[in-house]
């Protein structure tokens, strides 16, 4: 059995080792707080018997995956062996350049070390390393143990050979990489969720559109087939004569909107009140954690349902 080890037990930590644990590999779990690691795997375990409920365990049980998942005090420990090291320490430059040092030299010489990061780039804080050509970043959209897109992002002296290794790690463990060619602030999956967002505040800003009209359109519209196609097969699909037919009737429409959408509008500014207020009549403050619990809920019975689509009739 091949091991990783999770550097950080928070919610994309514990993640991530729900989602390795899964695949089949040994997980040594390590946080600098001694007491988060058995909290850690007390929600683990409440995860387990959901994802066991909706058949997505790959056919193992909740015991046995939890099993694989051993908390560790000591990091040198966590570290000796591992394959791949997954660190999931918070969005902070300084934090990240000492995590890196410690991990570059203590880790095996052919571990691949990953962050979770999802706004710095990997070269602010693995430059300095020696082994840097190992590095890079695997940015999930949490939890990856139910979304399997996960961004791959190698700094400029990072290795072909790490790359390509990282992906046929993450394909092994059920997730569907993104390898980008070069880092770029947001890498791919928040800048296009940050355009998205834009023009939803633009639109309530400026009065076209309440906050529930907006989440509308995503949710009962675009989602619905953005759930299991990208935005260029859906334009493909969408003209006689697939992309190039679309581009060539319908790109007079957004060369249009363009110009509009180029002036930002402050999120924290007046229009957060609308937001808040449009937020808290649909759902009040209290019920955020149940909600948050009925969202997994809903995204595992959603990736149990494109599995079995996937195995009937292909990708």
């Amino acid at each position: 059995m091949q091991k990783t080890a999770i550097i950080g037990s928070g919610f994309i930590g514990r993640a991530w080792a729900i989602s390795f644990a899964r695949a089949g590999y040994q997980v040594s779990l390590w946080d600098q707080a001694p007491d988060a690691v058995a909290k850690a795997r007390g929600y683990i375990a409440d995860v387990l018997a959901d994802l066991e409920r909706n058949d997505l365990l790959n056919g193992h049980s909740p015991e046995a995956v939890l099993l694989r998942i051993v908390a560790e005090t000591d990091l040198v420990k966590a570290l000796e062996g591992a394959i791949h090291i997954q660190e999931n320490t918070p969005e902070n430059l300084e934090t990240k350049i000492k995590v890196f040092s410690l991990l570059d030299e203590n880790a095996d010489a052919s571990a691949v070390i990953a962050s979770s990061t999802s706004a710095l780039l990997p070269s602010k804080f693995t430059e300095h390393l020696k082994n840097r050509q190992r590095c890079l970043v695997v940015h999930p959209i949490n939890p990856p143990y139910l979304i399997p897109a996960a961004e791959v992002v190698p700094a400029p002296w990072t290795s072909g050979e790490v790359v390509e290794r990282t992906r046929a790690f993450l394909i092994a463990a059920g997730h569907a990489p993104l390898v980008m060619k070069r880092e770029l602030d947001g890498f791919i999956m928040n800048r296009m969720q940050g355009a998205l967002l834009e023009e939803a505040f633009r639109l309530v800003a400026d009065g076209y559109a309440t906050v529930e009209d907006v989440d509308i359109g995503i949710r009962d519209g675009l989602a619905l087939r953005w759930s299991f196609m990208g935005p260029f097969e859906t334009i493909d699909l969408n003209a006689p004569g697939g992309v190039r037919d679309y581009v060539e009737r319908y790109q007079i429409i957004y060369e249009r909107l363009f110009p509009q959408m180029q002036r930002r509008v402050d999120w924290a500014g007046d229009v957060l009140e609308t937001v808040e207020a449009g937020r808290r009549e649909k759902l009040p403050q209290e019920k955020l954690v149940d909600r948050q619990v009925w969202r997994d809920r809903r995204l595992m019975a959603l990736a149990a349902h494109k599995k079995k689509s996937t195995q009937e009739f292909g990708q």
